[in-house]
């Protein structure tokens, strides 16, 4: 029985995956004819929603076209939403219509597994009904938690590479290399995610963007407490013609305030923190080692 169910959702998720592709196909194509049409020079609008801007796309990729399929039928799923969060991951090669098809076929497969284990399990109606709902949630929401999650993490490491960064750039500025170069040594020399933005800011200056322009893109890409305060200062220095090196040892000293204050913060926060583990989970296990002994003692005494 159980295997039957197995091999049924499989073959009824299959058979979605092709009719949505075949529902698709014709929709993709177009979309692709458009695209070309556009990069030989004609300027009407086209769905950016439907259609990846980088050359060379998968268009025959099953998942991209599940994703292009659902995202264009709901106008909340707006392409540059899906690419400003995948940007904040750092997860600048996956294409915001193939993140959508993840979520769509998370959408099916987890409810489905739940669907499984349900039955499997024989729960009761209203348990099975609201298991269900939650998995439905869960599948469409995982994918872009996830996303959310490691962006926090890359965000929190930037800020705490910063110091490093500034340091590097005002020994560099003080020995009589220029801002740009600075920035280049800084972005071969410091690895993680804030070495990975400054890569790929210098190579949109080599494109030909300003310096100007192509740190408000960093800014937009990973928008941080301290990167906002580094890079504003920095403009407003450009702007002003105030030295590039007093202004960097300011924001350095600012931010290693802010390092110390988020410090501070985060063991005031301890405490409270550890309250919920201690009462739950370490109070009860004390109780029973301290308590029993004593409880058997006393009814022992109370049975004789």
């Amino acid at each position: 029985m159980v295997l039957l169910l197995i091999i049924g959702l499989g073959l009824t998720a299959l058979a979605v995956v092709l009719g949505l592709r075949a529902l698709n196909f014709a929709r993709v194509r177009s979309a692709a004819n458009v695209e070309s049409i556009d990069v030989y020079g004609f300027s009407g609008r086209t769905e950016s929603v439907l259609v990846d801007s980088r050359p060379g796309a998968p268009e025959e990729d099953v998942v991209t076209r599940l994703g292009g399929f659902v995202a264009g039928r709901f106008d909340q799923l707006d392409s540059d939403n899906v690419r400003r969060e995948l940007a904040g991951a750092g997860l600048y090669t996956v294409a915001p219509r193939k993140f959508i098809g993840y979520r769509a076929i998370s959408l099916i497969g987890f409810p489905a597994l739940v669907c499984w284990a349900v039955l499997t399990a024989s729960l009761p109606v209203f348990l099975a009904a609201i298991a269900v709902i939650l998995s439905v949630i869960a599948g469409w929401k995982a994918p872009l938690w996830i996303v959310q999650s490691r962006a926090r993490r890359r965000k929190l490491e930037i800020d705490t590479q910063l110091p490093e960064l500034i340091d590097l750039l005002v020994v560099t500025i003080e020995a009589g290399v220029g801002f740009n170069e600075s920035l280049r040594i800084a972005g071969d020399r410091i690895g993680g995610p804030l070495g990975e933005e400054l890569r790929l800011t210098m190579q949109e200056q080599r494109m030909g963007l300003a310096l100007n322009e192509a740190l408000t893109h960093l800014l937009q890409r990973a928008e941080t407490p301290g990167l906002r305060s580094f890079i504003r200062s920095v403009l407003q220095g450009e702007l002003l013609g105030v030295s590039i090196g007093q202004i960097l040892r300011n924001v350095a000293v600012e931010m290693r305030k802010r390092r110390r204050a988020l410090a501070e913060e985060r063991a005031q926060k301890a405490p409270i923190k550890i309250l919920f583990p201690l009462v739950f989970m370490i109070f009860p296990a004390i109780f029973v080692i301290i308590l029993a002994p004593a409880i058997y003692s006393i009814m022992d005494t109370l049975h004789q």
